[in-house]
């Protein structure tokens, strides 16, 4: 009998992605941009699903059914609001736009998904609700009988933010009941985006970077107006016209309004100084972010009954939100996914299309982030760089050159999925090295020097230095620190006195296990820096080329491939 073969992908609107079910088991799931280098694509990922086909040894025509993560035709449904609009002098202008927009983006999709079948002959082409994707993924990564589920993004089709009820059936059957939900234009990450960019960032990849500068400013400064402009209601928020200009499918239409600047600030550019006025700005935007998550997670907890909530979407990827609600008690357990992003949908569309088919129980998605290609063997002969194999005991090796004050990156096993380096694909430090954070951001990271590192811990040892109470191994949640943390590793709280840990458990990454406890051994400390082996702008590096070209381009002082050892 032939094997049941899902494919899921994430294509043609940005960070494109694949992932493959054979028989209901998780063979793999890469974002393309791993592969390609070119951060956010949103090109169809030939690449991706090159590798997940080969991985599985499995032909296009062997396909039973593509998983696509939006449905084209349910974009309409912003239609006759929109015309409404038409009814306020304030939005008429845009009225007629905003339908039009909606109506080419909900038509073109519809397209993009027909054209599949060309590369997947045989196989049932399924388009699939946006939001319900991103609940499948959140749900089934978890583990988790029971759980709400709540997502929050800028856009799906229409839906910005849904509460459903998550429920594991029988073992490997999750299964949705859907509770609650916001359409456009009310709109989170809409607002936080359009802010970002008025910030000079780009929207939908640097709102990191606003949420860091907005522990260095006042919230108070414009504390009124974004009560005003993002008012909480009784059934959740909505976005004021008068500050948020409603949504047009098209980048030459702005987001913010002339008032916003005017009571704010000029939209900064890319180059401009950071003054104080930005800090604030982006403190308040942030803290009423965190007051409109709360809010949300309020909703949920009693729409379901739940005691443990699962967060998708990219504003989940906002972790001083994510710790907030940890911290206000509502729930017993919080979960993000490790890719609650767009590109995480491919796996979430993959299951629902295989739990439809009544065939197998789902398997290999719980608690899975290590999904991505591995290259032990096609690690390419280094020119121009010094290298030689580690013999003995690879783990002590790297934490002894970690506590000799070297900033070495690592390539590792199968690539993380989603945009936080967790151990794979990271650059580590010790966070007792003298100005760590100002040489990573300086001359490792080419980034703002605001910018926090992240600490890695081992678990056993979390509770002694971060006050989140739970496990956090996807590097998803800010978290309080203890004092013993300021005092013994200060180089990793933020200047809100928070820090993004991730926490390793042996079964989770035994090879980062392995090097903590040995830095452990050298320091008495048992945690390290981890951030992402990259640079700004530039993916997460998928393969070993791109890696080397990260140790060239950057003042890491080597790069351990594997079992290699590589210095310029």
């Amino acid at each position: 009998m032939s094997p049941h073969v899902v494919l899921g992908l994430c294509s043609f609107t940005h960070d494109s992605a694949a992932a493959l079910l054979v028989d209901g088991e998780l063979i793999g799931f890469v974002e393309e941009e791993r592969l390609s280098g070119v951060k956010h694509t949103r090109a169809y990922p030939e690449r991706a699903v090159a590798w997940l086909l080969s991985e599985a040894g499995i032909s296009p025509e062997e396909v039973n059914a593509v998983a696509y993560n939006f449905h084209g035709l349910h974009y309409l449904k912003v239609v006759p609001t929109a015309l409404g609009l038409a009814l306020d002098p304030a939005t008429r202008e845009l009225a007629a736009r905003r339908a039009a927009s909606f109506t080419k983006v909900g038509f073109r999709t519809v397209r993009r998904v027909h054209g599949l079948r060309r590369r997947f002959p045989r196989a049932r082409i399924r388009p699939l609700l946006h939001h319900r994707t991103h609940q499948m993924y959140a749900f089934a990564a978890s583990g988790w009988e029971s759980a709400a589920v709540m997502v929050v993004d800028s856009l799906g089709e229409a839906q910005t933010t849904t509460i459903a009820l998550g429920r594991e059936l029988q073992p490997g059957r999750p299964a949705l009941k859907s509770l609650y939900e916001l359409t456009d234009p009310a709109s989170l990450g809409y607002a936080y985006g359009a802010v970002t960019e008025h910030l000079g960032w780009r929207r939908g990849d640097e709102e990191g970077t606003v949420m860091a500068l907005a522990a260095l400013g006042d919230p108070a400064r414009f504390r009124a107006l974004f009560a005003d402009a993002i008012p909480i209601t009784p059934t959740g928020f909505s976005l004021h016209p008068a500050y948020f200009a409603p949504r047009v499918l098209s980048s030459s239409f702005a987001r913010l309004t002339p008032r916003f600047a005017a009571e704010t600030c000029s939209r900064r550019t890319v180059d401009a100084p950071i003054g104080q006025v930005h800090q604030d700005l982006a403190a308040a935007l942030q803290e009423r972010t965190e007051q409109v998550m709360l809010h949300l997670a309020g909703l949920a907890r009693t729409r379901t009954g739940m005691k443990r909530l699962c967060l998708g979407g990219g504003v989940a990827t906002n972790c001083v939100s994510v710790g907030k609600i940890v911290e206000s008690g509502l729930f017993a357990g919080v979960f993000v996914p490790p890719a609650p992003g767009d590109a995480g949908t491919a796996i979430g569309a993959a299951a629902i299309v295989h739990l439809e088919s009544g065939t197998n129980p789902l398997a290999g998605v719980a608690g899975a982030c290590y999904l991505g290609p591995a290259y032990p063997d096609q690690v390419p002969e280094v020119a121009g760089f010094s290298e030689h194999r580690i013999d003995g005991d690879v783990a002590a090796f790297l934490a002894q050159r970690l506590a000799d004050g070297q900033i070495v990156g690592l390539f590792q096993g199968r690539v993380e999925a989603g945009p936080r380096a967790l151990g794979n694909r990271s650059i580590l430090a010790s966070p007792l090295i003298p100005d760590v954070v100002a040489r990573l951001n300086d001359t490792v990271k080419f980034r703002e020097p605001f910018r926090p590192f992240a600490p890695m811990i081992l678990a056993e040892h979390a509770a002694d230095y971060f006050t989140l109470g739970q496990e956090s191994p996807f590097m998803s949640m800010a978290s309080g620190v203890t004092e013993l943390a300021r005092e013994r590793i200060p180089a990793v709280v933020h200047a809100n006195g928070t820090a993004r840990v991730q926490t390793i458990t042996e079964d989770g990454n035994p090879f980062m296990h392995a090097v903590l406890t040995a830095f452990a051994r050298r320091t008495s400390i048992p945690v390290l820096i981890n951030t992402s082996l990259n640079v700004k702008g530039k993916p997460i590096c998928g393969t070993p080329v791109m890696a080397l070209k990260c140790l060239a381009g950057t003042g890491l002082d080597a790069l351990l491939m594997e079992d290699r050892w590589i210095t310029r």
